[in-house]
C-alpha cells in the first residue's frame, strides 16, 4: 500500500510537520506492506507562488499566523474549493475594508484567484505518485488547502482514498468536515497515530471500520457515520518519534531557504497538568483530550539528541502545552551534560522560580512561553491561571536575569472585569520597559471551541456564532458552520475601548522604547546599587545602604505584602543585633517611595521589585557604547537613599 501524506499552505515553512513526521513512522512501522511519503505542499507553493509574483516570507508569515482570526490564509483557498476565482470576493472585501491596508487586500485577492491553478498542479502530482490513500492534515488555516486539494484529487483520480485529520478535525469538527464534504472518504478524529494504522489496515484486508475509534467513514448508502471517539487519550509509550525524512532536503531547494532557519519539532508531552485541574477559561488549544501525560525522561532525551545529530539542526520547537516539571532534574540536566548547544522554544508555568529558569537557560531553552496573559490578579483569576500580577512581573524579572527571551500575549475583555483592574497596571508600565515587552498590543480574547468558555455559558458568553469569516470561506448554512468552526464571535465583555485605548498606548511605548532602557542591581553586601536608565524616570544610580532598605529589597526577591515584610524585617534585625520592630507603617512609606521610582511593582496588595541582577548585559547590546560615549560627558553621581 501505497500512502501519501500532505502538507498544504499555510503550515509554517520553518518547522516540519510533526503530525506528519508521526503518521509516517507509524504507518512505516506498523501498517505491513504500506509504506509512506511526506508532500511537502507548503515549500511547493513558495517556488510556485514566488515565480509569479513578489510575495515574501513576511507574507507567508501573515497567512499562516498573523491573520488567523481575520480567517484570510482559508479565504485565499476557498477559490479552489468552489472552484470559482472570484469566490465571495464581495463579501471578503466589505468585511475586511478597515481590517486590511490597501496592499494586503489588494495581494489576498490576487492570491485568491490564482491559487486554483496551483491547487490543481499538486492534485496532478499527487495522482501521478500513485498512492492507494492520500492523507492530509489540518491545523490552523490549512483547512480550505487540504479540502481544495482533496476535492481535485477526488476528481481527477476517484480510486484514491482520501482522508483528513489534525487539530481541524476533532470532535464535531471532523463530523462536520465528514458529513459536508463527500469527496473526503474519511476524517481521523483525535490522536492518529492508532487510529490511522487501524484504517489502513481495514481498507487492506476489508475489515469493519466500526472498530476504528474517533473515524468517520460512510456507509454502503453513502451516508457519513461518525465512530465513538477514543475514551482515553494514547499511553506516552504509544506516541512515536517523527521521521522528518526528506523535509530538510526539500527546505533546501526551495524559495524558502532565503526566508527562514529551519527548526525541528519535538514532543515531549501532551494535555496540560495544570489544565487538569484549573482549565484556563479562554484556552481550547488541548481540544479532547486534557489528561496530562508525558514521554520517560531517556526516551524524550534520546529523541532529541538523535534528531539532533541525524539532521544536524540544533534549534527546536518544543510543542508541549507546558513544561513536564520532572524534565528540570531528568533531561535538562543531561541535555546540559552533552554539551550540544541547543537553542528550544518551550512554554511554561509563569510561577517558576529563578534557579528552574536558570536550569532552562543553561539547557538552551532560552526562548519561553510562560503564558502571562495579563498583570493584574482579578483578571488572572478570572482567567483561573493559578498566579499573581507580581509573580508574572517576577517571571519578567528572572527571565532578564537569566538570559530567556520571554514571549507573552496581554489580553483583556473577560467577563468580569473592570477598568479598575487595568488602571493601576497601566500607571506602572513605564517602569517595565526595561522587561520583555508582549508580543504585540493587548487583544480581545477569542472564544474557541473546547475553552470553558465555549463549553459553560453561564461564565458570560450565550449566543455564540461562529466567526465572521467562517460565513464567506464556506457555502454551508450556519448550523454547520457551528460544528466546523474552532473560533466563535461574541458580544464584548469586560472593559470598554477607553481602557483598551490606554492599555495599548503603554504597551505601544513599552515596545518602542524597550531596547533603550535597563534597571538592574548589584547586591554588594553592605549597599545594593540600581542602575536605571528608563524615560519616565531622571534619576541614572540609587544605592541603598540603610539596614531595612537592605532588608526588604532583598525581601522582595518574592512577592510580599508589606505587613509580611515588617514581619520579617523585624525577625531579621531581632536575630541581628537585637534591633526594635519594623513598623508596618514605615516599610509602607518606603515602598512608595520606590513604587515612584520605579523600583518595584504592586497588585494586589503585594509588591515585588523590578531590577534583575546586573549581569553586564549592557555589553551584549549594539548600542552599549553609544550610551557610553553620551554618559561619559556627564557622569551620573550615586543617590542615597
Amino acid at each position: 500500500m501505497r500512502v501519501l501524506l500532505v502538507n498544504m499552505p499555510w503550515s509554517p515553512i520553518d518547522l516540519p510537520s510533526l503530525a506528519l513526521g508521526i503518521l509516517k513512522r507509524s504507518v512505516d512501522e506498523r501498517v505491513p506492506g504500506a509504506e509512506a511519503e511526506v508532500l511537502h505542499a507548503n515549500l511547493a507553493f513558495t517556488d510556485w507562488i514566488t515565480e509569479r509574483t513578489g510575495f515574501t516570507g513576511d507574507d507567508y508569515e501573515y497567512y499562516a499566523l498573523s491573520s488567523y482570526f481575520l480567517g484570510c490564509g482559508d479565504w485565499v483557498f476557498s477559490s479552489a474549493l468552489y472552484d470559482d476565482p472570484h469566490w465571495r470576493e464581495e463579501e471578503f472585501t466589505a468585511v475586511m475594508r478597515g481590517k486590511l491596508t490597501k496592499s494586503r487586500m489588494a495581494m489576498t485577492r490576487a492570491l485568491h484567484q490564482a491559487v486554483p491553478e496551483f491547487v490543481d498542479e499538486i492534485a496532478r502530482h499527487v495522482v501521478e505518485y500513485a498512492p492507494d490513500v492520500v492523507g492530509f492534515t489540518s491545523t490552523f488555516q490549512q483547512n480550505t488547502a487540504a479540502l481544495a486539494a482533496a476535492r481535485r484529487v477526488k476528481q481527477l483520480a476517484p480510486h484514491i482514498v482520501t482522508v483528513m485529520g489534525g487539530a481541524n478535525c476533532d470532535g464535531a469538527q471532523g463530523a462536520a468536515v465528514h458529513r459536508n464534504f463527500r469527496f473526503v472518504d474519511h476524517v481521523v478524529r483525535g490522536e492518529g497515530e492508532a487510529a490511522f494504522p487501524q484504517l489502513l489496515t481495514a481498507l487492506a484486508d476489508g475489515s469493519d471500520l466500526a472498530g476504528v475509534p474517533g473515524l468517520c467513514h460512510r456507509g454502503p448508502d453513502g451516508e457519513s457515520r461518525v465512530n465513538p471517539m477514543a475514551t482515553r487519550p494514547l499511553p506516552p509509550a504509544a506516541i512515536l518519534p517523527p521521521d522528518y525524512s526528506g523535509y530538510f532536503e526539500r527546505l533546501a531547494a526551495s524559495a524558502a531557504r532565503h526566508w527562514v532557519e529551519p527548526k525541528l519539532v519535538v514532543e515531549g508531552a501532551r494535555g496540560c497538568w495544570w489544565g487538569e485541574k484549573h482549565h484556563c477559561t479562554f484556552c481550547g488549544l488541548n481540544g479532547s483530550f486534557m489528561e496530562f501525560r508525558s514521554k520517560s525522561p531517556d526516551t524524550f532525551y534520546e529523541e532529541i539528541m538523535e534528531l539532533a545529530r541525524r539532521h544536524r539542526v540544533l534549534d527546536m520547537y518544543v510543542v508541549d502545552n507546558i513544561l513536564d516539571m520532572g524534565y528540570l532534574t531528568t533531561v535538562l540536566p543531561r541535555i546540559i551534560d552533552s554539551e550540544y548547544d541547543l537553542r528550544l522554544h518551550i512554554e511554561i508555568k509563569a510561577n517558576m522560580r529563578r534557579a528552574q529558569l536558570r536550569t532552562l537557560a543553561e539547557a538552551g531553552m532560552i526562548y519561553v512561553q510562560p503564558g502571562i496573559e495579563s498583570l493584574n490578579h482579578q483578571v488572572l483569576d478570572l482567567m483561573d491561571k493559578g498566579v499573581s500580577g507580581c509573580q508574572n512581573v517576577r517571571m519578567l524579572r528572572d527571565g532578564a536575569e537569566t538570559g530567556l527571551s520571554v514571549a507573552w500575549n496581554y489580553l483583556h475583555g473577560f467577563p468580569g472585569e473592570t477598568a479598575a483592574d487595568y488602571d493601576p497596571v497601566i500607571a506602572q508600565i513605564p517602569a517595565l520597559e526595561h522587561l520583555d515587552p508582549p508580543v504585540d498590543l493587548s487583544a480581545r480574547i477569542a472564544i474557541e471551541r473546547f475553552s470553558p468558555y465555549f463549553e459553560r455559558p453561564e461564565l458570560g458568553f450565550t449566543g455564540l456564532r461562529p466567526e465572521e469569516h467562517y460565513r464567506f470561506t464556506y457555502d454551508l448554512p450556519e448550523e454547520e458552520l457551528y460544528d466546523l468552526a474552532y473560533v466563535f464571535e461574541a458580544p464584548d465583555r469586560g472593559i470598554g475601548e477607553p481602557t483598551v485605548t490606554a492599555l495599548n498606548d503603554v504597551l505601544a511605548a513599552w515596545k518602542k522604547h524597550h531596547t533603550d532602557a535597563r534597571l538592574t542591581h548589584a547586591d554588594l553586601g553592605d549597599r545594593i546599587v540600581l542602575v536605571s536608565r528608563r524615560r519616565a524616570f531622571d534619576w541614572r544610580t540609587l544605592e541603598l545602604t540603610d539596614p531595612l532598605e537592605l532588608a526588604v529589597f532583598r525581601l522582595l526577591d518574592q512577592p510580599h505584602t508589606p505587613a509580611a515584610l515588617a514581619r520579617k524585617a523585624t525577625a531579621k534585625a531581632s536575630a541581628a543585633d537585637s534591633s526594635p520592630a519594623v513598623e508596618e507603617a514605615g516599610v509602607q512609606r518606603l515602598l512608595d517611595s520606590w513604587l515612584a521610582l520605579g523600583l518595584v511593582f504592586t497588585d494586589g496588595g503585594q509588591y515585588v521589585h523590578i531590577a534583575p541582577a546586573a549581569v553586564n548585559e549592557d555589553l551584549l547590546r549594539l548600542d552599549y557604547m553609544r550610551h557610553a560615549y553620551a554618559e561619559a560627558a556627564t557622569p551620573a553621581e550615586p543617590v542615597h537613599v
